[in-house]
């Protein structure tokens, strides 16, 4: 027999189901619905509480017996297990006498029990009523004054918290059991949100002991949580939502932001590219595994700021001329690592991350058309190291390529040999460009990132000239006397020093 549900706690005529589900609304039991009493107190029935942990169970047991599944949490390894349990344990009692299983809150929100048990039982041939309550999301709803449709309510599981977390809508986050949930929660709104922005934590709605403090994201107390704690965040998005209204915001009210163009600001992308890339090249090698550098990281989080900034930028002026905007630009990025990930997405199976670069491959060329060459597609603005590596890359893909890195040497010898018997300026440069060329594929056949090996090498010049400098000016000194002050700012760098070594 199918399930029967009375989602306003009322009936269309008398019922008497082998199973009825109810919800204890979120507080005492002066808040229970009449039809839900009826089914509570009925003394043919067998009572059922998921937990007697709730105003409104506790005193319904003081006024007659009942059964709880407690015991089932605390036996349990895992929340799948006790659902399943407390649908084994309702079936089983329904074999002797009619059950009502009460649940706190509404059975239609947060219950994952009363979903399980319901399959179970029409599974079985049962007769199931559920009956409607007031849940929590209706109390803090009563209290906060949001209108849900209106206003674009979220709620939000504070176990189970969404990664990237966003907050552009008045929000409830529920489940704050513990203190330690409560705390990762705060956390996690401080990291979105600025310090001071107002947050309600409402604390054991619809009873005697309620109440309702209101705090900041950096003030709340992890020790307010509890069962029926639940809190309530209106504010002006942070994050990354924040960051692209902030930008629409900027291109209409200021001068500078709107007088540009997609052209006027290239530079300051590059710009920001190259300073983030040398960040990054501040990071141990091995990052992000091993030891966090969390200074250096700090630098890398700044620089990533800013080069999101450009891409921000960008997408809200073409957004301006209706050609994209910036959910248009994670939508294709999103399909093409989808398309280009089917050992993941797709049924493609894959031995090794030289084949998952394969397919790679072989999907972007699919994705392209017009190409006459393997080198098409290498930007040419790119620095020269960078451009040589891509270059010497796609050429070794197809075969073109070194067996290891011991030929290469021999190759940087002989462009050197050959750069030290140039006759003119036009020659030398011909030759030293064929040397970085030669040293960039050693580089690579090393696994070294050329581009970051040269801007440590510039980082280690600059930091011993600096050791130099620090010794007294070095105008008037000699030759002689400048390389003993050079060798011994090298003796003075501090082993593993991140700024010196590789």
């Amino acid at each position: 027999m199918g399930a029967r549900t009375f989602p306003d706690g009322r009936s269309a005529g008398p019922v008497t189901p082998d199973l009825v589900i109810v919800g204890l609304g979120p507080g005492d039991i002066a808040h229970v619905d009449e039809r839900v009493r009826e089914y509570v107190m009925d003394p043919a029935r067998t009572i059922l509480l998921r937990t007697i942990d709730h105003p409104a169970a506790a005193q319904l047991a003081e006024s007659r017996r009942v059964l709880t599944c407690d015991d089932l949490y605390r036996a349990a390894s895992d929340f799948e297990s006790v659902y399943s349990a407390i649908a084994d344990r309702a079936l089983a009692l329904v074999g002797d006498s009619p059950v009502t299983y009460a649940v706190p809150g509404s059975p239609y929100v947060g219950e994952s029990s009363v979903a399980l048990l319901r399959t179970r039982a029409a599974a079985a041939g049962l007769e199931v009523a559920v009956i409607g309550a007031e849940s929590f999301i209706d109390a803090v709803i009563a209290e906060v004054g949001v209108d849900p449709l209106r206003d674009g309510l979220r709620v939000m599981d504070g176990r189970d918290m969404p990664d990237p977390l966003v907050l552009d809508a008045p929000t409830i986050i529920g489940h704050v059991d513990l203190p330690v949930v409560l705390a990762d929660v705060a956390a996690r709104l401080d990291r979105v949100l600025p310090e001071s922005t107002p947050v309600k934590v409402l604390v054991d709605l619809r009873s005697t002991t309620e109440r309702i403090v209101e705090t900041t994201v950096d003030s709340i107390d992890p020790e307010l949580a509890g069962y029926r704690t639940s809190l309530f965040i209106n504010a002006e998005p942070g994050g990354l939502i924040g960051a692209v209204r902030t930008m629409r915001t900027l291109r209409r009210q200021c001068p500078w932001d709107r007088q540009q163009t997609h052209q006027s600001i290239v530079k300051n992308l590059i710009e920001e590219a190259y300073e983030l890339a040398h960040a990054l090249s501040v990071l141990p090698v091995e990052a992000p595994g091993g030891e966090p550098d969390f200074a250096a990281y700090a630098d890398v989080e700044e620089e990533l700021g800013d080069v999101l900034l450009q891409v921000l930028f960008q997408s809200t002026m073409a957004s301006e001329a209706g050609a994209f905007d910036i959910d248009d630009v994670a939508e294709v990025l999103r399909q093409k690592l989808v398309r280009r990930h089917p050992h993941v997405f797709g049924d493609v199976e894959v031995d090794s991350p030289d084949e998952v670069l394969a397919n790679w491959d072989r999907i972007k060329e699919d994705e392209k058309t017009g190409r006459t060459s393997q080198l098409d597609g290498v930007p040419t603005g790119l620095s020269g190291l960078t451009r040589a590596e891509k270059l010497q890359d796609r050429a070794a893909k197809l075969g073109f390529d070194w067996d290891g890195p011991a030929p290469v040497f021999d190759k940087v010898r002989e462009e050197l040999a050959e750069l030290a018997e140039a006759g003119d300026l036009e020659s030398a440069v011909h030759e030293l460009g064929d040397v970085l060329f030669a040293s960039v594929n050693l580089a690579r056949h090393l696994g070294v990132e050329s581009e970051v090996a040269m801007r440590r090498a510039g980082d280690r010049f600059e930091a011993r000239f600096r050791r130099m400098e620090r010794d007294g000016p070095l105008e008037g000194l000699t030759l002689e006397e400048m390389n003993s002050r050079w060798e011994s700012a090298k003796r003075a760098e501090i082993p593993g020093d991140k700024e010196m070594t590789w």
